[in-house]
This record gives structure tokens, C-alpha cells and sequence, in this order.
């Protein structure tokens, strides 16, 4: 698990090194002090001796001094290791997502997503530098500690061996029932950034259906979830402290007892006794920080292990080791079968057999959840079959290289989606080095020119976030101009004309037949209009092929499609 993490780190691993090698050398000053201490009471003061005290008090401000700088320096390469650490998490796990194919992205919500790379991040960042600075400095000053406290006393060092195993004991019981805990919390903060988000991104519904009231209900039950996984997490790590409180103190008050019995007794000096109660206050700060951290891997480890989950999924679609040509765009489907969870007693597609010829235009008509998309969706492979194969220009698509592939398949999504920035950086998204000529007439055969000049800006107009200051049809039109813009082999409108009016429509699809004569046209819709031209249409229905035909043919033979016609028929009567 930690190997992972830590793999992370790349060029900011020699700080990762260089936080522990400074906390050393500061420890090692530091359990010096409390020596010359002794030396100073014992000899110095004893004794009468001036310029020893003076010389000694010299050496402990210089020794404290180095001490201070080396702890400075192992704040700040502890600092950078952690952000450097959690640097390389986010990337990775970004560049993860990035690989994920879509059967892979439905497994994790996007709330759960987006909590994994930043709460769970930072809390990895915290708990590693704890971890690189004081859980070297803990062991190493107890050890020391130790070693100095019974070099000065061996039977009062052994209080400590009681307190010990009460600290393990304890620390043990606490860790064992925080982790579980932890983990329900944090998939409590899953959901709330899961309303959080919805609530954003359906804003303008939200106002529409005047439902603030109920969405404000909603974040505050969510909230209130995640408060109470909180308080149950921490009812268990608020005993940490009172323990450590108990013990330390217990162990101040005997050294006090048995050390001032010596001390009268003549068995021990003054100076020894306190430099005893320094060094055990270094020992017991030292338990405490490793309880502190202790409680804080809980914590990590909850997070490490939700990050792993992303590192440890396979991306469903593979690149092939040896990528065929696409020669042209025809598409055979044979014997198609696709379930989105493996699940062969469940199809979403069934026995699908079908030839579409390179340049031709086929539409695809079916009622909801007829499994349109999903058919479509599986000729650029973002979904990969469950059996039977799906051809393009003559290969099996799981031969191509995954980006050669969907470079000569453009598709525009049933859901429009524009992203910040202007309409030109958008459009690019089609092809990076298009020049202003290319543009024009991408977005001329896609209807959407004249309102983009209509802006003061033009091309240059900023869509804000998710493109919130176009309507649905206008958004609709600029995915088509930048689909146009890859001028692909293959393109596939999934109801992309929905939100523009049927006169529209119609000059988009006469530009098409002009622009994209020799490109294989696939398009998705719901008005018979936005196909009946088409040179072939497909009838679905609940996952199968209903019947394949011209528009003419389909009206005297098939049921489905009849209806859906004359349904609309009489709409428009």
C-alpha cells in the first residue's frame, strides 16, 4: 500500500530523505541539553565555578541554536515532500480517470471521484509528513531518552516500564475501532459532495421548480450525516489524549516521589534529578507524538485505501500492441451482444447484425431505452462488446489504436457539453491546428455562424462554465461544428438537432449531404423528419434490430415505425 503511495514522490523524494536526516541531528542536540544541564548544577553551581557555568551555558545555547536549525530545515523539506507527494497523487490519479473507459467511470460516482483527489489527498499529505518527521524523531528520542534517563538512574528509569505497555494497550483499542469509522465518514463526504454537486449543475431547474427549500433539507440531512460519522469517529480519538495525560503525570508524580527519597538519602544529586524529569518529558512527549500518529494513519489509511481503489482499476479497454489502418468507413456489427455490468442473463444489445457501407447515411429510430446510444457507442469503442465483434473500415475495432480510432470517429453526445473558454479554443477541441478558414466553414455547415457573429466578441465570445450564456441549440450546433472540424471517416449525431427548429435542422442536414458526401453518417433522432432521407433507417426495440429499410419501405412494412410517423403527423396536423 505504502509502496504505491510513495511511488508518488518522483523528483521529491531526495527531500522525503533529507526531513528525517535533519530531524536526527535535531534530536540528538536536543537530548544533549538536559546532560550539560546536570553538569552545570552538579559542577558548576555545586562547586562555585563560575566560567564552567559560563562555558557550559555557552555550549546549551549554541547546541539549542543548531537544534532550532535543523528543525527549521526538516520543517521545510518535510513540507515540500508532502506537497510534492500529493502533487504526484492528484496527477496520477487524474491521468487514471483519464484512462478509465466508461464501463470503468460507472463503477465510482463523480462526488467520490473529486473527494478521493482532494480530501483524501490531503489527508495522505498531513499523515506523510507526520510521518517523515515525527514518527523519526519520536522513536529516536525515546530510544535516546531512554537510554540517557537510565544512564543516570536504572531503578527510577523503571517506572517506564510500566507505563508503556499501558500506552500500547490502550493505543491499540483505540486504532482498532477508529479505522471502521473513518471509513464510513468518508464515504459520508461522498455524499455530500455528491448534493453539492447535483445542486450546482441543476441550479437553474432547482429555480425553475422553486425547490431551494427542499434542496436546502437535502445538504442539511447530508451534513448532518457526515457530522455525526464524524462525532462517532472522534468519541473513540478524544480518549487518546486524557490517556496520555494520565500516564505522563502518573509517571511525573512517582519520579518525584523515588527521586526525591534518593536525593535525601544521598543516593542521587539534584542536577541528575532534574536532568531525569527533562529527559522524561522527552519520553513521554515522544509516546504522545507517536499516539498522534497513530491516530492520524487511521485516518490516512482510510484515504490511502479509497486512492489505491482508483490505482488498482484496470482500464476495461486496452490498446492493442500492433494498431491497424483504418482504410475507409464502412461498419459491420456481427452478432452483437452488450451488457453494461458483463452480465449475459441481462443484454442491453441483443444478436445485432448489421452493415453500413462507407459514405452512406443511416438513421436510428426506437423508443426510450431501445439501446440507441448504446449501439452507437460501441463503434468508437467506449464500451467494448460482450460477444460478437464490431467492424470498422474492415477491422475488428480492437485493433486500432484507441486514439487513431476515435480520431476518424466523431460523435456528438446526446448530452451537449462545451467546456470554459471561448467558442474558438472549443471548436479546437475538433482539430488543434484548424485554421480561421476551416472554422468558418465548420461552423456555416452546422448552422451555428450567424449567432456567433451576432456576439461582440465572435469567435472569441467566452462561454463561461460548461457554456451557461448559450441556449440548447446553440450549444447543440457548436458540437457539430466541432465534430465537422476533425473531418472524420465516421460521424454520429445522437439526437444533436433535438433543440433547434425543424427549418434548421433541414439546412444542416442538406449541408451535411454537400460537406460530408463521402463520410459515413450515423444519425440518432426522434422526429422522422431528421432521417427520412437517409439511405437506410434501423428500427429499435428493447435492444434489437425491429427492421432495416428506406423510409418509404418501413412505412408499408413496419409497425414501429408507422406509428411513430403518423403520431407525429398528427402532432404537426
Amino acid at each position: 500500500m505504502y509502496r504505491q503511495i510513495f511511488h508518488c514522490l518522483g523528483a521529491y523524494k531526495k527531500y522525503a530523505l533529507l526531513a528525517p536526516v535533519t530531524v536526527i541531528g535535531e534530536v540528538i542536540l536536543e537530548v544533549l541539553i538536559p546532560m550539560m544541564m546536570a553538569r552545570i548544577i552538579n559542577i558548576g553551581i555545586s562547586n562555585g565555578d563560575v566560567p564552567y557555568v559560563i562555558k557550559m551555558g555557552a555550549v546549551m545555547i549554541i547546541t539549542a541554536l543548531l537544534s532550532l536549525c535543523f528543525g527549521a530545515l526538516s520543517g521545510r523539506f518535510a513540507a515540500v515532500a508532502a506537497t510534492g507527494l500529493s502533487k504526484g497523487l492528484r496527477k496520477k490519479l487524474f491521468h487514471q480517470v483519464q484512462d478509465f473507459s466508461f464501463s470503468n467511470i460507472d463503477k465510482f460516482s463523480t462526488a467520490s471521484l473529486i473527494t478521493r483527489l482532494t480530501t483524501d489527498v490531503t489527508n495522505t499529505q498531513n499523515a506523510f509528513q507526520m510521518v517523515i518527521r515525527m514518527l523519526v524523531r519520536a522513536p529516536i528520542m525515546l530510544v535516546l531518552a531512554t537510554f540517557m534517563a537510565v544512564r543516570i538512574n536504572a531503578s527510577l528509569a523503571g517506572i517506564f516500564l510500566v507505563a508503556v505497555p499501558v500506552l500500547a494497550v490502550s493505543l491499540g483499542l483505540i486504532i482498532s475501532l477508529a479505522f471502521p469509522r473513518f471509513t464510513k465518514m468518508l464515504k459520508k463526504y461522498d455524499a455530500l459532495n455528491a448534493d453539492v454537486q447535483e445542486n450546482l449543475i441543476a441550479i437553474r431547474v432547482v429555480k425553475a421548480f422553486v425547490r431551494e427549500k427542499f434542496e436546502n433539507e437535502k445538504f442539511h440531512n447530508s451534513a448532518d450525516l457526515l457530522r455525526a460519522a464524524q462525532k462517532k469517529a472522534e468519541k473513540i480519538i478524544i480518549f487518546n489524549m486524557p490517556i496520555m495525560q494520565f500516564v505522563m503525570y502518573g509517571c511525573m508524580i512517582a519520579v518525584c516521589w523515588f527521586g526525591g527519597m534518593q536525593i535525601i538519602s544521598g543516593h542521587m544529586e539534584t542536577g541528575d534529578l532534574m536532568s531525569f524529569f527533562s529527559y522524561l518529558t522527552q519520553i513521554l512527549m515522544s509516546l504522545m507524538m507517536v499516539a498522534m500518529i497513530c491516530v492520524m494513519l487511521v485516518l490516512s489509511k482510510a484515504s490511502i485505501t479509497r486512492i489505491l481503489e482508483i490505482f488498482d482499476e484496470s482500464p476495461d479497454i486496452q490498446n492493442p500492441s500492433a494498431s491497424a489502418v483504418m482504410e475507409n468507413g464502412s461498419i459491420v456489427f456481427e452478432n452483437v451482444n452488450f451488457s453494461y455490468g458483463n452480465d449475459p442473463q441481462n443484454l442491453t444489445l441483443q444478436n445485432i447484425s448489421l452493415t453500413i457501407h462507407s459514405g452512406e447515411t443511416v438513421g436510428i429510430i426506437g423508443g426510450t431505452g431501445s439501446a440507441k446510444t448504446t449501439l452507437v457507442q460501441l463503434i468508437p469503442r467506449l464500451y467494448d462488446v460482450l460477444q460478437g465483434r464490431v467492424l470498422v473500415g474492415g477491422h475488428d475495432v480492437r485493433e486500432y489504436d484507441l486514439k487513431s480510432l476515435r480520431d476518424q470517429v466523431a460523435m456528438v453526445l446526446q448530452k451537449n457539453v462545451l467546456f470554459s473558454g471561448s467558442i474558438r479554443s472549443n471548436l479546437k477541441w475538433g482539430n488543434e491546428n484548424a485554421s480561421e478558414q476551416e472554422i468558418s466553414a465548420a461552423c456555416q455547415a452546422a448552422q451555428a455562424e450567424n449567432f456567433i457573429l451576432s456576439f461582440p466578441d465572435g469567435y472569441d465570445t467566452d462561454l463561461g462554465q460548461g457554456g451557461v450564456n448559450v441556449s440548447g441549440g446553440q450549444k447543440q450546433r457548436l458540437c457539430i461544428a466541432r465534430a465537422l472540424l476533425k473531418k472524420p471517416k465516421i460521424i454520429i449525431l445522437d439526437d444533436s438537432t433535438s433543440a433547434v427548429d425543424t427549418a434548421t435542422d433541414s439546412k444542416i442536414r442538406a449541408a451535411f449531404r454537400e460537406e460530408l458526401a463521402g463520410t459515413t453518417t450515423i444519425i440518432i433522432a426522434q422526429r422522422i423528419s431528421s432521417i427520412c432521407d437517409a439511405d437506410k433507417i434501423i428500427v429499435l426495440n428493447e435492444g434489437k434490430i425491429d427492421a432495416i429499410g428506406t423510409h418509404e419501405e418501413l412505412l408499408k412494412n413496419n409497425a414501429i415505425y408507422r406509428e411513430v410517423y403518423e403520431s407525429q403527423q398528427k402532432g404537426v396536423a
